[in-house]
């Protein structure tokens, strides 16, 4: 008797444009826009004569210095975002898993741009057993808090380093661009028009489907969100977001030591013991993670060589003062990405073994 075939093939799933774009949005962007612009530093910079300053006189002690700050500023991030995971009902969770998914988060980052904030966001709520969304809200928050402290960084760079910045906004495209923009009324127009239009859509199509799922998400989006001004240690929390970026200015700032070329900028007059110009350089480089790519690679260098250049340095020390930093930076995040997998892996098998027992 033939038997009938009852096996159903697998429906290839379809894959809409916007998936498209998001993929070329979080993946190939961010490469493209890293190999773009270290092509034309290889352009603009004689990486012979880099080499040559790197052979004399470097001191890669003060570098080290700068790797253990570094990881002692992800260890802080980690137990911060555990003060807004607990408040937002996401309890048990111990310090070091919290240590942990920051150090997994930076590496990732490494590898695509915002792949790591996915992962931990997706390890915490599977650890936890507890909603993707709040967890991914606690993550907009502290995301935001960043932003609060690097926009206070910029207003008071502006007071401190006054001379640099007019030099910035005044003598080259890039800041009079950023100075047109925030000052064009047309754009500020603009941009509460787009606020109206998202505010009408929510008011008159509450009912449609597709709003309610984007109200449901951006509720529980929300409640991940607002335990920054709920929580009961928000002390705490903001004395922990002090010491993080601390940590990161130092990350900067120490390396000044370890590169001889930049002895102008502690002995010049107005520099503060090379404070001034190190908030400077800060400052560049944090805003240059507004540009995605691969680990910051390429950016964060121009941004970096950009602001040294404002006080004299010249192309070929500033590239070598940001390639030997980032490099170093970017060891030290692979390590910690290393000891977060075995970390991940251990506990998992820890886990399993439990279940086992307990059947």
């Amino acid at each position: 008797m033939q038997q009938t075939n009852t096996h159903k093939s697998t429906p290839i799933p379809h894959i809409s444009v916007w998936q498209y774009a998001e993929k070329i949005f979080h993946y190939i962007l961010p490469l493209a826009v890293s190999l773009g612009l270290i092509i034309w530093l290889f352009k603009k910079v004689d990486f012979k004569d880099m080499l040559e300053v790197l052979k004399n006189g470097v001191n890669y002690w003060w570098l080290i210095l700068m790797m253990i700050v570094l990881t002692l500023s992800r260890a802080i991030r980690g137990i911060r975002w555990g003060y807004q995971l607990r408040a937002a009902g996401i309890t048990d969770m111990p310090p070091i898993a919290e240590v942990m998914s920051i150090f997994g988060a930076y590496a990732l980052n490494l590898v695509f741009s915002w792949v790591g904030e996915a992962w931990r966001c997706l390890y915490v709520a599977r650890r936890q057993h507890t909603s993707l969304s709040t967890v991914v809200g606690t993550d907009i928050g502290d995301r935001a808090s960043d932003a609060i402290v690097v926009m206070t960084l910029v207003f008071v760079s502006f007071f401190v380093a006054r001379p640099a910045l007019d030099k910035f906004l005044m003598h080259y495209a890039v800041g009079k661009d950023l100075f047109h923009f925030f000052t064009d009324v047309w754009i500020w127009c603009g941009l509460a028009l787009i606020g109206l239009a998202i505010w009408a859509i929510a008011k008159f199509f509450s009912h449609c489907k597709y709003v309610e799922n984007i109200e449901k998400v951006i509720k529980e989006l929300w409640s991940g969100f607002k335990v920054l001004f709920t929580m009961n240690h928000k002390q705490a929390y903001w004395t922990l977001t002090l010491c993080i970026w601390i940590c990161y200015f130092l990350e900067t700032y120490l390396c000044f030591f370890a590169f001889p070329f930049l002895k102008p900028l502690f002995t010049d007059p107005g520099m503060f013991y090379g404070l001034v110009p190190g908030l400077i350089v800060f400052v560049f480089g944090s805003c240059s993670i507004a540009v995605p790519s691969t680990g910051g690679l390429g950016p964060w260098n121009l941004a970096v060589m950009f602001a040294l250049s404002l006080y004299g340095i010249s192309t070929t020390d500033a590239a070598a003062y940001s390639f030997v930093v980032w490099g170093f930076q970017t060891g030290i995040q692979i390590v910690l990405g290393i000891i977060c997998a075995l970390y991940v892996m251990g506990t998992k098998s820890s886990a399993s073994k439990c279940d086992k027992s307990e059947q």
